[in-house]
């Protein structure tokens, strides 16, 4: 015995949003959805940096190189735990390449300084770059032999083995873009405009835009 619907239009509807959400489900398995992992010095500008690419999915600030399981932001900045402040960059190979994001990767940082990221000193600040794969570890020596052959100097940003990620606090993730207030030396400011002093203070868009002119990436 079948049963009489008497409105149809809440089914109707509870049916279309069953295919909407199906379809997003094939079309996101049918992506080539690939994983790299790069450390520029502070992880909230190279998150802030990359989430605008498009092709990138996702740009997740965390901890990897290191020997401490799950550490904090206080320890690896502090120094003796061997961790990179990195970020793991999520994103659609058939929209962009590995090249690609390699290649805008070493023109967003200064890969010629082995002591840390303009203002921010200390290992945990080094640039690198992980490898999961030969076809990684290929496609990032090849952008270092391409960037230090542009720059004429010698690139010091290791390719190393990735390893365990260890992903920061929530209060570090987005944080370019966070509308919480905190208490700054300027007083109270949001998470983001505290944020665009940090970067204008650091002079890192200065610094690049002083090492690789007009190839320069980020930079407006």
């Amino acid at each position: 015995m079948f049963t009489q619907i008497h409105n149809p239009r809440p089914f109707l509807t509870a049916v279309a949003i069953g295919v909407a959400i199906l379809i997003q489900c094939v079309q996101a398995q049918a992506r080539d959805v690939e994983t790299i992992t790069v450390a520029g010095g502070c992880f909230w500008c190279v998150e802030s940096d990359f989430e605008g690419v498009p092709g990138v999915l996702s740009a997740v600030s965390g901890f990897t190189g290191g020997t401490v399981s799950t550490p904090t932001y206080k320890q690896v900045t502090s120094g003796g735990t061997g961790h990179y402040a990195a970020v793991q960059l999520r994103y659609d190979a058939d929209v962009i390449s590995l090249d690609t994001i390699l290649e805008k990767f070493f023109r967003s940082v200064d890969p010629t300084d082995p002591g840390g990221q303009f203002c921010d000193r200390g290992e945990s600040y080094r640039t690198a770059i992980f490898f999961a794969n030969s076809t990684e570890k290929r496609a990032a020596e090849q952008a270092k032999f391409a960037a230090q052959s542009e720059l004429n100097q010698e690139v010091v940003t290791p390719i190393l083995p990735a390893g365990a990620f260890y992903e920061a606090s929530e209060y570090h993730q987005d944080y370019y873009k966070d509308q919480d207030i905190i208490l700054t030396r300027f007083g109270p400011r949001s998470k983001a405009e505290a944020y665009k002093r940090y970067r204008q203070a650091c002079g890192r868009d200065a610094r690049v835009k002083e090492l690789w002119g007009s190839q320069a990436a980020f930079i407006n």
